[in-house]
């Protein structure tokens, strides 16, 4: 199974480094935070895999580098004068075609948080200074648009709000950033508060969400009792059979949604929520960074058991079915079983050295 997880990410990947969410019609775009989870497996590879995703995405920013000046010193006005979250898969660029919620502050927080990674492995992460500019400017830019307050289109790409899991990818990614170029110690602070605010909630309209376990894993910001009590309302609220929902009220992909729309009230939708495939291998995770192997073992035998085939897993399952959306595989899916798989058998091994 891992093994055929590794090569739906390479299908998936397409020459210039870069990763489509998935094969569907609906989802053959390069999304900057799918392509910054997509990568994580090949963090510790011997190989230049990880290096060549963020090269490709750096070069995405060098190609808004005018963009990226404007806003490393202005707070922008409207939604398209952000930065954008998903591009043209062979091109990589805007598109323009479509009304987006491109208001993503985790995206930029997850990819200073992958650059930074890249560093503390020893990977070559810069090519030359443009690359060591884009980064500082990157900073600026959280700093400019207030992350820590900025009502965002957050992880789901729906109505903005202040979200936690936005802020703490920012809180991350600027951490890891922070020994490579200028990080104001008042970033960090800013976010690190807001969070404080919100916890444990998601945002003031959702209590619990499937973004949360980032805080965990991979930014590993709640750790502890306060990670337990994350991981804890997430199994209390969100998980299902085959997945955890996003969150309670969630109308993507209900069961009510062909018929009815997604314009009704979040309660209209209880119950009918769709699963989330990435969501068991993401709490065994989350339960790993907690030191609670036997609970993680028992997601990743979860997450094998709903494998269309083996190393496939589809985006989401319909609210209590056994049918899956049409993005199949979907390869964060892929990327968060091969981490989760991988990090087990790494805690495995070092346990058994032990004894």
């Amino acid at each position: 199974m891992l093994s055929e997880s590794y090569k739906i990410l390479d299908q998936l990947r397409l020459p210039h480094g870069l990763y489509v969410a998935s094969p569907s019609k609906d989802y053959q775009y390069v999304w900057i935070r799918d392509c910054v989870y997509m990568s994580l497996p090949y963090l510790t590879k011997p190989n230049r895999i990880y290096e060549t995703t963020y090269y490709r995405l750096l070069d995405l920013f060098r190609t808004y580098e005018w963009k990226l000046h404007i806003l490393s010193k202005h707070k922008p006005t409207y939604e398209w004068e952000y930065l954008h979250a998903r591009y043209s898969a062979q091109d990589v660029l805007e598109i323009h075609d479509q009304n987006w919620g491109h208001v993503q502050h985790d995206m930029i927080g997850a990819f200073l948080f992958g650059i930074g990674s890249g560093l503390a492995q020893g990977k070559r992460m810069f090519r030359d200074a443009q690359d060591l500019e884009i980064v500082q400017r990157l900073v600026e830019y959280l700093g400019h648009i207030e992350y820590w307050h900025d009502p965002d289109n957050g992880m789901w790409e729906e109505s903005r709000e202040v979200h936690a899991s936005s802020i703490g990818a920012c809180v991350a990614g600027l951490k890891a950033v922070e020994p490579y170029v200028l990080v104001p110690e008042s970033l960090v602070d800013k976010g690190l508060h807001a969070l404080l605010t919100l916890f444990p909630h998601e945002s003031k309209e959702k209590s619990t969400d499937l973004a949360q376990l980032s805080l965990v894993y991979p930014y590993k910001l709640f750790t502890g009792m306060l990670g337990d009590i994350i991981v804890q309302r997430a199994e209390q609220h969100l998980l299902r059979d085959r997945g955890l929902i996003r969150y309670e009220g969630d109308s993507y992909y209900s069961t009510l949604e062909h018929h009815h729309g997604r314009h009704h009230p979040r309660e209209f939708y209880r119950g009918t929520e769709a699963e989330w495939t990435f969501g068991l291998p993401w709490l065994a995770l989350c339960h790993i960074t907690l030191g609670r192997l036997d609970e993680a073992n028992h997601y990743i035998h979860k997450t094998e058991r709903i494998m269309t085939k083996p190393g496939v897993l589809p985006e989401l399952y319909y609210a209590g079915t056994a049918a899956a959306n049409p993005n199949t595989p979907l390869g964060w899916s892929s990327a968060m079983y091969i981490l989760a798989k991988e990090a087990m058998s790494a805690e495995t091994n070092l346990l058994s050295n032990l004894a």
